[in-house]
């Protein structure tokens, strides 16, 4: 390729795979997440729990793949080391958003919330159903911080290995889960000719609203 830039302007996708109606969308919008959701696995999408986490310090936002590990009426849950860039993002600034996009179905979700810790014992319970090596990774690794090689990360894993040998892996403190409560949901729907249907909710009063939005 000699022209990147002329591939890049003259690359089109046309989104033909669904609409979204008014009607059709239901009154919760975390019934409605959870039921694209269950769409997008059933249609296989490739990791429909992979989203992008974008959170901000000191006005400057930052965004990294996540992936979600629970969803119900309080919002959406991941785990993660409380110490890495996130962690501290996070902990100075609880605003972030979610973006979820799904192409073989031309759909996207974008969410706003606040963020907030889970409690110990749900941290607890889920990293005992990680695998073993995660569980050694999740204490090997000092997340976002500098290091002087690979070498020195896989020393740190054997070390860990060789202690924990026939040992039960206890929960790192630095480690554990988030849950964003969401405000703000949208639902997007690709179109032909980018007249994308766009559908917010919005919450207010403890009541969500939802709003057709331009494309």
């Amino acid at each position: 390729m000699e022209n990147i830039n002329e591939f890049l302007q003259h690359t089109r996708h046309q989104y033909d795979k669904g609409i979204i109606s008014d009607n059709q969308l239901l009154e919760d919008p975390i019934k409605q997440f959870e039921m694209w959701m269950k769409e997008a696995i059933t249609a296989n999408v490739a990791e429909p729990n992979a989203m992008v986490l974008s959170s901000v310090s000191d006005q400057c936002p930052s965004s990294r793949i996540v992936l979600l590990k629970g969803v119900d009426e309080s919002g959406f849950t991941f785990f993660t080391n409380y110490e890495s860039r996130k962690g501290m993002d996070m902990k100075l600034n609880p605003n972030v958003s979610l973006n979820f996009f799904w192409q073989i179905q031309s759909r996207q979700i974008r969410i706003e919330g606040k963020v907030e810790k889970v409690s110990s014992d749900d941290s607890d319970l889920y990293f005992k159903s990680r695998p073993r090596d995660s569980q050694i990774g999740a204490w090997g690794s000092s997340q976002s911080t500098l290091i002087k090689s690979r070498q020195e990360l896989d020393d740190a894993i054997t070390s860990l290995n060789n202690l924990y040998k026939d040992r039960e892996i206890p929960r790192p403190p630095q480690w554990g889960g988030y849950l964003i409560r969401p405000n703000r949901i949208e639902f997007w729907q690709g179109r032909p000719n980018r007249l994308h249907d766009r559908f917010l909710y919005e919450l207010s009063n403890s009541e969500w609203r939802v709003f057709r939005l331009a494309p």
